[in-house]
């Protein structure tokens, strides 16, 4: 906002006025002040050689480089495995993938005893696309023709699958209206269509898989999403309220002259425990802002970590309040934005309620008898927002 001060003001208003130039001037010293971070630090990650991994090593550098800060990322493949770290203050930031939805919603692998919804917030994340593709000659130009049709989906990965069934929900469908082919791993999931034993999956838009099926003789299609259906998109945010209509130039069959209009979620997700300082929050995303020059070449997807695409909702859990005090000093923060924030809020917040109710529920209760009442818990809660 750009303010101007005229000598022929009445003194009221050039009170004010004076007082708004002080304000702008403090908040722009403010954004430009070195932001104040610890001297060493420890990030979890997905393993070495994963996009998660690299990303935040590129980060990290441009940490050390700029602020002298030393960071150690400790990798991997599990996604308790990222967490623990994170929750046990071994780690100050877990660059995580949906597992961050995972555990905040205490579903999957933190549906146990041990576990349970967890109290996470996000600094940044940046936006990763992902769409249905089919094989051209299999019949199926809108997601409602899937129904009835072979579907691709990977043993014990609800990361994928849950985001398969996301799409579905768009057209009113589930998993029980396709025919579900299971395979043993993501790679022969994908890789099945070019060898015919499915018509179609969902990915992101890049993996070898997608180019050979565009190269096979069948052909690959990719499925829009109207992004202006806002029906269709509740009916996806019932799934999972982590997901935003995301236009895509770059992939398997797709360019700038031929979009499409899929979704995206984040990948990584800088995580943190809600109970970080505000102002380490602030200073964290600030630092991960002020260092963007020097790490958005790093790899071809680094340029979507640019802070208006990475700082702003949706996301797998809320923004942390430094977070958010960062982003409305920038100008990028809006009311829609606060309001994304405080319904995922409260949808988390009834979550860690409902928790201790059915742990006490199911004492003395099996591991499959305490999973159906933490889900019976856990649908009331949800029910109840």
């Amino acid at each position: 906002m750009t303010i101007h001060c005229s000598k022929f003001m009445r003194p009221l208003t050039a009170m004010v006025c004076s007082a708004a130039l002080i304000i702008g001037a403090t908040n722009t010293a403010a954004q430009d002040k070195e932001p104040n971070l610890p001297d060493t630090m420890t990030w979890s990650s997905y393993d070495v050689g994963s996009a998660g991994y690299a990303e935040a090593s590129a980060i990290a550098d441009a940490f050390g480089k700029e602020f002298g800060t030393r960071i150690r990322i400790q990798p991997s493949g599990s996604a308790i495995g990222r967490l623990q770290p994170l929750l046990s203050d071994r780690a100050t930031v877990g660059f995580l993938a949906t597992e961050t939805f995972f555990a905040a919603e205490g579903v999957y692998d933190f549906s146990t005893r041990q576990w349970g919804p967890q109290n996470l917030r996000a600094l940044a994340g940046r936006p990763s696309s992902i769409g249905i593709f089919t094989a051209k000659d299999a019949g199926i130009e809108t997601l409602e023709d899937l129904k009835g049709k072979r579907f691709a989906y990977v043993a014990g990965n609800p990361s994928i699958n849950v985001k398969c069934n996301a799409f579905l929900a768009f057209a009113g469908l589930t998993e029980d209206d396709l025919e579900a082919v299971v395979f043993p791993t993501y790679a022969s999931a994908m890789s099945s269509l070019a060898r015919g034993e499915a018509d179609a999956s969902c990915t992101t838009t890049t993996p070898s898989h997608v180019y050979e099926l565009a190269e096979s003789p069948r052909g690959i299609r990719w499925l829009n999403m109207d992004p202006d259906n806002t029906e269709s998109w509740k009916k996806v945010n019932e799934v999972a309220p982590f997901f935003a209509p995301f236009q895509e130039t770059i992939g398997a069959g797709i360019s700038e002259e031929n979009p499409v209009d899929i979704m995206a979620y984040r990948y990584p997700v800088m995580a943190v425990k809600a109970e970080m300082d505000a102002d380490t929050a602030y200073n964290m995303l600030k630092a991960v802002d002020q260092t963007y020059p020097m790490y958005k070449d790093a790899t071809a997807a680094m340029p979507r970590w640019e802070i208006t695409q990475s700082g702003v909702p949706a996301i797998d859990v809320p923004f942390h309040e430094g977070a958010i005090r960062y982003l409305k000093e920038k100008g990028i923060w809006t009311d829609e934005h606060q309001a994304w924030n405080d319904a995922r809020t409260a949808r988390l917040n009834a979550l860690l309620e409902a928790w201790p109710e059915a742990v006490a529920e199911g004492e003395g209760k099996s591991d499959e008898e305490f999973a159906e009442i933490w889900e019976k818990h856990r649908q009331q809660a949800l029910g109840s927002l």
